[in-house]
């Protein structure tokens, strides 16, 4: 088999009445699922071994994916280093009657490769053959240094019980069904956990139905065990005219041990939508303490950061207070 033909997986399904969630459609942690299993089955059937998910690029979230659709989530490698794979993701449904395609969201999926003892592994070199393949892997490259940033500004930052600003913790055990392949649990199952939280805060605060239209820097740190109690902190950061800037943390630890260790970080913006669908606008929050401030201006930051990337920058209404 030729390389074209082994570094790209389509999964093809319907998206189901179980899978619509508050929003009346898909919610962004179910399609954050799929990108996570479709871009496992890709990484795996390259590197021919077992494969952890590290980090998730920024994804931004169009048009819904309603129940009945016929859903696509295409995964393609364009980039190996050592033992990393880099996938470009795509998401993308059409009525399984017939009519035209719609794209949904994109994004760059990070995997490596490990042994039996959990360790990194060395995975077969990519090596692009066609002007689209070199396209797609120059931009990864591109990338890499801005996801450096964006991770070591979030490493830098402190979350504590000063900041003042709408928080919730959602609790619980991890179970056998959130198992994956490994036995640890999915990638998917923990953004969607963080879809959930973000979801939970973001209403709160507006006192409206939410849903999220971008989830950025997915940071995968160590794998959550089945049975660790699990701890999922959403916290507001920042807000647009629009747009409520969510800070989530998962944390997860023996439930025998009062020790809770970050397992997974993200940024999720929300957004407050009237019965029409259209984003509307939502009260201007304002930091109070001091770790508000610097939490607020590493808000900031992340957007200068992402703005420096190609084809990454959000809309206005979601950046920008009201006047």
């Amino acid at each position: 088999m030729s390389d074209d033909a082994r570094n790209s997986v389509t999964l093809r399904f319907l998206a189901a009445p179980t899978d619509v969630g508050h929003s009346g459609s898909v919610d962004a942690g179910t399609v954050l699922e799929w990108v996570d299993k479709a871009a496992y089955a890709a990484a795996v059937g390259w590197a021919k071994s077992y494969c952890v998910t590290a980090y998730v690029g920024n994804i931004h979230f169009t048009d819904p994916v309603n129940s009945g659709d016929m859903v696509e989530v295409t995964s393609t490698i364009v980039y190996t280093g050592r033992s990393s794979m880099h996938i470009h993701t795509v998401v993308s449904s059409r009525d399984p009657k017939g009519g035209p395609e719609t794209m949904h969201s994109q994004c760059m999926v990070i995997f490596v490769a490990v042994g039996p003892d959990g360790k990194p592994i060395p995975v077969p070199q990519f090596e692009p053959s066609t002007p689209a393949q070199v396209e797609q892997r120059d931009h990864a490259l591109a990338r890499i240094e801005v996801r450096e940033q964006i991770v070591n500004a979030m490493n830098a930052q402190e979350y504590t019980d000063a900041g003042t600003a709408e928080r919730v913790t959602l609790r619980f055990m991890a179970s056998p069904t959130d198992v994956n392949w490994g036995g640890k649990v999915h990638g998917g199952i923990v953004m969607k956990w963080i879809d959930e939280a973000a979801y939970v805060c973001a209403s709160r605060y507006c006192g409206k139905d939410t849903v999220a239209v971008f989830s950025g820097g997915v940071r995968f740190y160590r794998p959550l065990l089945i049975g660790h109690v699990v701890e999922v902190e959403a916290r507001l950061v920042y807000t647009g005219a629009k747009g409520m800037h969510i800070a989530v943390h998962v944390r997860s630890g023996d439930p025998k041990t009062r020790e809770m260790n970050l397992t997974t970080y993200c940024l999720t913006v929300m957004v407050a939508r009237d019965e029409t669908g259209t984003a509307v606008p939502i009260p201007e929050w304002v930091p109070v303490s001091g770790e508000d401030k610097k939490l607020h201006a590493h808000a900031r930051e992340l957007l200068e950061i992402r703005g420096r990337a190609p084809g990454n920058r959000l809309p206005d209404h979601l950046l920008k207070a009201q006047n």
